[in-house]
């Protein structure tokens, strides 16, 4: 009975709920203290923030400078990271020798390299994308690798019995085995590709949502930093869910062996 009344319940509700309560939580806090708006503002004031920069128009530069950095480094960066993991998954020759230098590169913390990527690359947005691309890179690269590793030495040994090539071990029966960790680093890769985008415009910048929680910092104006996080909260989220989304259909197996044992459960 109770799963057949959680089934009439949209899915989405849940959070809705659970939004609905951090900001009732929120406001209670601000009402219940007395917090002043420049220590903490009210949610209506974040609001009233948000509707005055999209009324005016200041605000769609920003977000439509964060969105173009962080797309483009995003993509860049996944697609180097899968090419990477599966040259280096396949080649021990090729794992030996670039393997140590990339483990070197990732202990080093990237915002430590971002004055000099603004030498190299300049103050404008490329300075961004190649920030984004090094932050989102390596953990979808450690993904592609340890899920290419991971496939199932029973059924490759079992395609190469009656002498599948190598190629198509890699892309139907690797690829798919690794499907679910890549996506896994995809997704991870969508918060990374945002810290990288806006750390660069926090470094420098005249536009972007980074630029603008910068800039509103040096004028105190608490609400207009509180509308930039909720705004870069919203594409985190909108880009999680539509990694997640893409999931769904490309690892279609995965769900429906999931809910397949639910069922059965």
């Amino acid at each position: 009975m109770n799963q057949r009344k959680n089934k009439g319940i949209p899915a989405a509700l849940y959070p809705l709920a659970s939004l609905t309560a951090a900001i009732a939580c929120w406001q209670a806090v601000v009402v219940w203290w007395s917090i002043p708006d420049y220590v903490l503002p009210a949610p209506a004031e974040v609001g009233r923030a948000l509707a005055a920069g999209f009324a005016d128009g200041t605000l769609w530069p920003h977000i439509a400078a964060t969105l173009g950095e962080t797309l483009l480094g995003y993509t860049i960066g996944s697609v180097l990271a899968i090419a990477t993991g599966a040259v280096l998954a396949e080649s021990r020759t090729f794992e030996r020798f670039v393997f140590p230098l990339l483990a070197g590169l990732q202990a080093m913390p990237k915002v430590a390299l971002g004055p000099i990527i603004l030498v190299w690359c300049g103050y404008g947005s490329a300075s961004k994308v190649v920030l984004v691309v090094l932050v989102c890179f390596f953990p979808l690269f450690v993904n592609t690798v340890n899920g290419l590793k991971r496939a199932d030495p029973d059924l490759l040994d079992a395609c190469r019995a009656f002498s599948a090539s190598r190629a198509f071990l890699f892309f139907h029966v690797k690829l798919p085995c690794a499907a679910p960790e890549i996506f896994s680093g995809l997704q991870i890769g969508v918060s990374l590709a945002l810290i990288g985008a806006v750390v660069g415009e926090f470094l420098s910048s005249q536009r972007g949502l980074g630029y603008l929680i910068s800039s509103a910092s040096v004028n105190m104006s608490v609400a207009t930093m509180f509308a930039g996080v909720v705004l870069l909260a919203v594409i985190g989220v909108g880009g999680a869910q539509a990694v997640r989304a893409v999931q769904r259909r490309v690892v279609f197996w995965e769900h429906s062996d999931g809910s397949t044992s639910r069922a059965g459960g």
